[in-house]
């Protein structure tokens, strides 16, 4: 860290806290050159994951749309808005442990529905009902038939 006082990039860390809200740590420094000391401040960078649409424009990733979505196949169905929160988090670090900026919506709806099967059978069918944009009964009766055979 360069010394506010020299110029010097050489200091060593005195003390490190927190600050209040946690997105912050406070660091005093001691510069190795004059000895004068400094505050810094580090923070996490936070990458906006920005979703690919179908006709390909781009768009900032929304919590709360989704949350909205997966809402909406969960309705009148025993799943609760703690579970909704979970599974939101769930894809929220999924995709950013792979340290992509981009995302398709395809893939984030791939993941929805894998991560749905396992919380509500009829939120995955309503979910898949629109991702998979079913044009008539034949599609729907064949993802029916599919998620039987996975199962048995």
């Amino acid at each position: 860290m360069k010394c506010s006082v020299c110029g010097n990039l050489e200091s060593r860390v005195i003390d490190s806290r927190q600050s209040e809200d946690g997105a912050k740590i406070r660091r005093r420094r001691e510069c190795l050159k004059c000895g004068a000391r400094f505050t810094t401040y580090e923070e996490i960078e936070m990458v906006p994951l920005m979703v690919v649409k179908r006709d390909k424009s781009r768009e900032p990733f929304d919590r709360e749309k989704l949350r909205g979505k997966i809402q909406r196949a969960c309705v009148k169905r025993p799943v609760s808005t703690e579970r909704i929160d979970r599974l939101i988090s769930e894809i929220e670090a999924h995709f950013a442990n792979q340290m992509v900026k981009e995302i398709p919506s395809s893939e984030i709806g791939r993941l929805v529905l894998q991560k749905l099967r396992d919380v509500d059978e009829v939120a995955y069918i309503r979910f898949a009902s629109v991702y998979k944009d079913f044009k008539d009964i034949d599609s729907f009766l064949a993802e029916l038939a599919e998620m039987q055979k996975g199962t048995n």
